[in-house]
């Protein structure tokens, strides 16, 4: 899941496993693909609870 911030802009702020309980109504499901690229090209972080980027086997980015 990728969330959006809350600015006008909705840029992606953090990224989280589909069963993170601190996934907000501004994620949207995405693939492996899509959240390697955006932790690599964006300012956006994995989920300090769910620890998304150990979960796909990104520990370093």
């Amino acid at each position: 899941m990728i969330q959006s911030g809350i600015s006008a802009k909705r840029r992606p702020e953090y990224v989280h496993t589909g069963d993170c309980r601190m996934v907000s109504g501004r994620s949207k499901p995405a693939t492996k693909a899509q959240v390697m690229e955006t932790l690599q090209n964006t300012a956006a972080r994995a989920c300090e609870i769910c620890r998304a980027d150990s979960a796909l086997g990104l520990l370093d980015l």
